[in-house]
């Protein structure tokens, strides 16, 4: 498996394909970063069409074993991020 691009090669891969230089596309993938944050903190949702939807799940309370001891113990309800991947991404990967 290949090793996950760092901010700073998205943002120069960014920069390049928008024909601009590095710190416009760092403030670009920023204000992105921020949007989402703030949209899917507050419950919403976001589409990043052609990549996928982004959005908030909660999550009931349950039970859950300690792996070090093997005890059974409640954990509280939760939210969790999660992602949908476009039709069309995983197209372009499978083939």
């Amino acid at each position: 498996m290949a090793k996950p691009m760092t901010k700073t090669q998205l943002v120069a891969a960014l920069a390049d394909e928008m024909g601009g230089d590095k710190k416009a596309a760092g403030a670009a993938l920023d204000a992105i970063v921020s949007v989402i944050t703030k949209e899917v903190s507050g419950g919403g949702a976001v589409t990043l069409p052609g990549v996928g939807k982004i959005y908030c799940r909660e999550r009931p309370e349950r039970m859950v074993r300690n792996p070090a001891t093997g005890e059974q113990i409640k954990k509280d309800a939760d939210k969790v991020v999660k992602m949908t991947i476009a039709k069309a991404l995983k197209d372009s990967v499978n083939g």
